[in-house]
């Protein structure tokens, strides 16, 4: 296999860094993965030990990189009073002024709930704190794009599932309680998921076209959009037994915020999951090419069945 180049992955052992780091790999770059420890052993990854709060280990870490994978992410309590702010621009000076490519993960925070098909140019308007930060540091990625110092390609996408999760929607809301799943909205309400290997994939596809794209880019991967009945139709499908269905707690887990920093701020973006935003892209749609998703029950099903069988 040819060798497309080298690409270091900021945050390998989170959810997205993985993923990433794997279909990268896969694809025929030379990868390293930076992080404080070395907790996801990949195939054909080079792990890096470093700190996210020292420009100097990032630097080290990124080296001759063509591509940096910013996959860095704060505890979901922790994401105030400029934190974010302060690891973007650590991030952006670890990069300097080398034109190199940084591929970023984006999420929906940015924009109004009232928004139905969300489209790269919908316009901004976030409806919480969390999605102000959000459109915060894409603007000082994209300031720094502008001035010429790097390249900054953000790809926008739902909600994570796959394989082997933890701490995600499935292991601690939809199927917390055994025997039951618990529907995170009416079941007629649409929501936009991503499988992470496809995700993982969309982004080393990126990468490998950076240079036919612009300084600044933000594309929207569509993934897979589904009902909250269809997602409990595919676990029900993928369960070894039948499961009961009930309407995920929302009201207990605002009590429980009371009490948990965590659990507090998960409700407050409970407003995601009551209106039906659509992450939509043509551009992108054309760029990965027909038939890029893994299907959706087959993905569903690869990822409900280890966490039964570990039950």
């Amino acid at each position: 296999m040819t060798n497309k180049g080298t690409v270091t992955v900021l945050g390998i052992n989170g959810h997205i860094g993985q993923h990433a780091a794997e279909a990268f790999a896969a694809a025929g770059w030379t990868v390293r993965g930076m992080a404080r420890a070395n907790k996801q052993a990949i195939a054909g990854v080079e792990f890096v030990k470093g700190d996210a709060e020292s420009v100097a280990d990032m630097k080290a870490a990124i080296g001759d990189s063509e591509v940096v994978v910013n996959a860095l992410n704060l505890p979901y309590d922790k994401w105030f009073n400029g934190a974010m702010e302060a690891q973007t621009a650590r991030v952006i000076e670890a990069m300097g002024k080398t034109g190199k490519t940084m591929v970023y993960p984006g999420n929906i925070y940015n924009f109004a709930a009232s928004l139905r098909e969300v489209t790269p140019d919908a316009p901004q308007q976030p409806e919480r704190p969390r999605g102000e930060i959000r459109v915060r540091c894409e603007k000082m990625l994209k300031d720094a794009a502008v001035r010429g110092d790097m390249q900054a390609i953000i790809l926008r996408a739902g909600d994570f599932y796959a394989p082997n999760l933890s701490g995600d929607w499935f292991d601690q809301g939809i199927l917390a309680t055994k025997g039951k799943i618990a529907a995170p909205s009416a079941l007629d309400i649409g929501h936009s998921w991503a499988y992470l290997p496809d995700l993982g994939r969309a982004f080393e596809k990126l990468a490998w076209h950076r240079k036919e794209l612009g300084r600044f880019e933000n594309f929207h991967f569509a993934g897979h959009f589904v009902t909250s009945g269809e997602l409990v139709a595919a676990i029900q499908k993928a369960a070894p037994a039948p499961q009961k269905v009930a309407a995920l707690p929302w009201g207990l887990l605002r009590l429980i915020g009371l009490f948990n920093p965590v659990m507090r701020e998960v409700h407050k973006m409970h407003y995601l999951w009551q209106n039906p935003m659509r992450l939509m892209d043509t551009r992108l749609d054309a760029i990965l090419g027909p038939d890029f998703n893994t299907p959706y029950d087959e993905a569903m099903a690869a990822t409900v069945k280890p966490f039964f069988a570990g039950k």
